[in-house]
């Protein structure tokens, strides 16, 4: 198992839910952690909550849809660091449920380019430094989703991104192997976060949730595999959540 002692990740979406919890968890296992996300103030609060260990990170304001943006954020983090070890490309957004064909294309363009031409943007960039560094290589883990295997109803949008980010995933860990970089995917289901907790009380029949400590020590466990091991794919969920079958 590798030592996280020097090791540095960019975390996307980092300013709340699994963003912010992985983001800590990186932090409090010793990680130099570049925290990327829209609101510089939640970003800040994430660094406050990791107590004496904020000194190991960097808050950067990011919008992943915009490529200098992007661009600028994985030069802080070389400037900062020297280098990048972990990327985590975990920001996202949802569209409203709304039957598929009063979907507006301002919305799904808007899910596409966040929840998919951002991890790309990001991938291009951890790839300029991961394939330049010494030592050469690093790991970059994708978000997915339990609709990257079965969609909600009213998801067409978010369940098409995150179907393509398999894909992306997939193209990523061929891409990287020449250069040691390995990539892999999480798909997440029903964690407690901010968000969830409203769309649980706002339903008639809420699903069951687990709470997302349990997603951050996930993506941990597999940031701190040495790089001739990867996990390329793995689901953690709520147990009884209605996922697998009927019933």
């Amino acid at each position: 198992m590798m030592s996280s002692v020097l090791k540095v990740a960019v975390i996307t979406g980092a300013g709340s839910g699994i963003g912010r919890a992985v983001a800590l968890a990186f932090l409090a296992d010793g990680y130099r952690v570049v925290l990327a996300g829209r609101r510089e103030a939640a970003l800040a609060e994430v660094l406050g909550a990791a107590g004496e260990a904020a000194c190991n990170g960097l808050a950067v304001a990011c919008d992943v849809t915009d490529a200098a943006s992007v661009q600028a954020l994985f030069a802080r983090t070389r400037t900062a660091f020297g280098r990048l070890d972990v990327l985590f490309n975990n920001a996202g957004i949802s569209a409203p449920a709304v039957a598929l064909e009063e979907l507006p294309l301002a919305t799904w363009n808007a899910v596409v380019a966040t929840n998919l031409t951002g991890p790309f943007l990001c991938t291009q960039e951890a790839f300029r430094i991961m394939k330049s560094q010494d030592p050469r290589g690093g790991r970059i883990i994708n978000n997915g989703s339990i609709s990257a295997h079965a969609p909600r109803v009213h998801s067409a949008a978010y369940t098409a991104t995150k179907h393509a980010i398999t894909g992306l995933t997939k193209s990523t860990a061929l891409d990287g192997r020449d250069y040691d970089i390995a990539c892999g995917q999480i798909d997440i289901g029903n964690a407690r976060t901010e968000l969830a907790d409203k769309l649980a009380k706002s339903s008639a029949t809420p699903e069951p949730l687990m709470d997302v400590e349990h997603v951050a020590l996930a993506v941990l466990n597999m940031a701190r595999l040495p790089l001739s091991a990867n996990v390329q794919f793995m689901t953690i969920m709520a147990t009884k959540m209605p996922y697998i079958g009927r019933g």
